[in-house]
Order: structure tokens, then sequence, then C-alpha cells
């Protein structure tokens, strides 16, 4: 998060000690009126000669009396001096907070306008470059016209998930209806890893599904976007060398569990419970190699939730992460 100029600070300051001052000026003052009070007190009773000397005069109902009232004030000085400061250090608090969720929002929101710019310029220019070729080069032999071709769809399909993540995201917060039916997890996580492989040449899937594991009820596109998300993104975020165990069992008679472990960098505990919001990336987008949106993980939370499942960010060890979804059956 972006820090406060330094004016911002210096203003806050300024009025904690204002505020510590015009206490310690109304003790005095209210210490010095007490002084003349019990003077003039003094001087009536020795006057009316209900005193005989000086020190009798400490010992005297009303000098108990002026001494109490003294004693209630200041106390009432001192506590509205702190309740003030407490309001305004709460005051101060909450706008701090505030104010740092705003500039976090306009973070995220520069840094997915800067990641949508490139994933939408990269793929269309890739396209229109491979159109430019074959219209200027009309006779090409079989070989590189099926590579174009392939490399043309692949970017097509690129853009074409970028699309989908996109209106995904805007449905999970308004109008998103699970379509249920039976569907089998472990074939959705094998297709799944069959892709990465194909993908992300280099990745080495290891996938463990447990015999006669139950069908389960839920959404067979949302179901897919989430096992897609998560091993791509294991893919994505462990090069040069990915390696990536995912295992599918029974987690009990009522849910099952299926886990996702890479050897990537690992997430920053400060960051694993801000990785499910919308937009957010772990680290700075004018800094960060790989591509992305930051809807992954907003969507695969979002999905998960409504089939009532859970999902659990943890360590994998000696590096990377672990993610953990269970759901019932």
């Amino acid at each position: 998060m972006r820090r406060l100029p330094p004016i911002s600070y210096a203003i806050i300051a300024y009025m904690l000690l204002a505020f510590g001052w015009w206490s310690i000026l109304l003790l005095r003052k209210n210490e010095e009126a007490h002084v003349a009070r019990v003077d003039k007190l003094a001087i009536e009773l020795a006057v009316q000669k209900r005193i005989d000397q000086p020190s009798d005069f400490r010992l005297t109902e009303n000098y108990r009396l002026l001494t109490e009232r003294f004693e209630r004030q200041q106390r009432m000085i001192l506590g509205e001096a702190l309740l003030l400061v407490l309001s305004l250090a709460g005051g101060i608090y909450l706008l701090f907070r505030n104010l740092g969720k705003e500039i976090s929002a306009a973070e995220q929101q520069r840094n997915f306008l800067l990641s949508i710019t490139h994933e939408l310029k990269s793929p269309l220019a890739g396209i229109r470059l491979i159109l430019e070729t074959f219209q200027r080069r009309r006779e090409l032999k079989p070989e590189i016209q099926q590579k174009l071709s392939t490399n043309a769809l692949a970017e097509t399909d690129r853009l074409t998930a970028l699309v989908n993540d996109l209106l995904l995201s805007a449905k999970l917060e308004s109008m998103y209806q699970l379509n249920r039916e039976p569907i089998d997890f472990g074939a959705l996580v094998q297709d799944a890893a069959d892709r990465v492989v194909l993908k992300y040449k280099g990745a080495n899937v290891h996938v463990d599904i447990e015999p006669d594991i139950p069908l389960i009820s839920g959404d067979k596109p949302g179901l897919t976007s989430v096992v897609v998300n998560l091993l791509e993104n294991a893919a994505k975020y462990s090069q040069p060398n990915p390696v990536i165990h995912t295992t599918l069992q029974r987690g009990g008679e009522s849910e099952i569990v299926w886990t996702v472990m890479d050897n990537g960098s690992g997430i920053p505990d400060r960051e694993k419970n801000r990785v499910w919001n919308k937009f957010y990336r772990v680290g700075n987008e004018d800094t960060r190699t790989t591509k992305g949106t930051g809807l992954g993980l907003f969507i695969v939370k979002q999905i998960i939730d409504k089939h009532d499942g859970q999902i659990e960010l943890t360590d994998n060890q000696p590096r990377g992460t672990v993610f953990r979804v269970y759901l019932p059956v």
C-alpha cells in the first residue's frame, strides 16, 4: 500500500500534541483556581476565628470538601482528555484503514487494467501477424500452414478463456446459478492435467486418483474452471521446470478431497488471505513476469463456496504451494 504524504502525519502529530498541551493547561488552571479558593477559605476562617492556627485549616470539613471537588475536577479533565485522544486515535485508525482499502482497490484496478491490456494485445497481435502472413504469402508449405493455424487457434482459445473468466467473475457477484448434474470429478482432473501437459511444455504432472471415487452433484462448467485454474496456476508459477502432484481421494463418507501441490516460489503468509480477492495478484504489476488477470483464485473460491465446499492454502515443502479442496458428495 502507498504511504500517505508526510504532511498528513505532521497534521496528526500536531493535533495529538495540541490535545495534550490543552489538557496540561487545563490541569494547571484548575490547580491555580484551587489554590486561590483554598487561600480565600483560609482567610475567611481566620477572620471568623473558626481556626486557632494555620495548621488547623487543613483539618476542617470545608477544606476536605474543597479538596474533593478539586480532585474530582482533575479526574474529569483527565478523563475527557483521554476520551478525546482515544476518539481522535480511533477516528484516525478508521480513516487510515478505509483509505488503505481505497488505495489497495485502486492499485488492484490499475494492475488489472495493465494485465488485461497485455492479455488482450498479445493474442490479438499474434493472430494479426498470422493472418498477414497468410495474406502476403499465399503459397505456404502445408506444414507451415498447419503450424500457423495451430498457433492462431491457441491464441483464439486464450482470448476465449479470458473473456469467459471476465463474464464468469461478473456473474458470480450477481446472478450465477448452479446447474447441478452428476459429475465424475476424477475425469475433470485427468482432462485438465492432460491440457496442462500440452500447454506447458516441460511440465511434469503426477495424477493420483483413488479408485471408486463417488460422483458429486455440481455445476460442470464451474468445477471445470476450478480444476483448470488451479492446475494451470501450478504450472504457470512453477517455471521453468514445473513439478505438480495432484491427488483425489475420499475424505470420509460425505466428501472428496482434491489436492494440488507445486514446486513454485510459494505465496507469502501476509498475502495468503488476499489472493482470493478479485483482481488481486501477488507482487507488483510493474515487475511481474507471469501473465494473469487476478481473477482465477477469485473464481475458484466463489464457485467452491457455492458448492458448499472449502479450500485451504498452505506451503509445500521444501518450496511451493498446496491447495486442498473439500467438496461434499
